[in-house]
């Protein structure tokens, strides 16, 4: 799994490419939570249009980032969710727990 962050201001798009499982999610869940804990962010969008696979703690390390932004007040939107993540949100019954757009341009300010 490869993550590449674009910031710009208090907004945050987390490009996330590769296998999201138990080996890679810490690595995701590190760079989310450091965006709202260290960076101040007011919103991040996680960009999932290159992820093909995500497990249980892939979806745990996305919970928490949601957690993270209600506790600051923040949005965390996913986008360019394909088929397999999002059938394992429905499956999860989370899809709708989280703010989800088609992509970056979707997303309202």
């Amino acid at each position: 799994m490869e993550i590449n962050v674009k910031r710009d201001g208090a907004h945050s798009v987390v490009y996330v490419s590769g296998d999201i499982d138990l080996y890679t999610s810490p690595k995701l869940r590190d760079a989310v939570l450091e965006l709202y804990r260290k960076r101040g962010q007011e919103r991040v969008i996680v960009n999932l249009n290159e992820v093909n696979y995500i497990d249980s703690s892939g979806i745990a390390s996305l919970v928490e980032g949601l957690q993270e932004a209600k506790k600051k007040s923040a949005r965390f939107v996913l986008v360019g969710l394909n088929e397999a993540p999002r059938h394992v949100l429905e499956l999860t019954r989370l899809l709708n727990v989280f703010e989800i757009a088609a992509n970056e341009e979707d997303v309202a300010d």
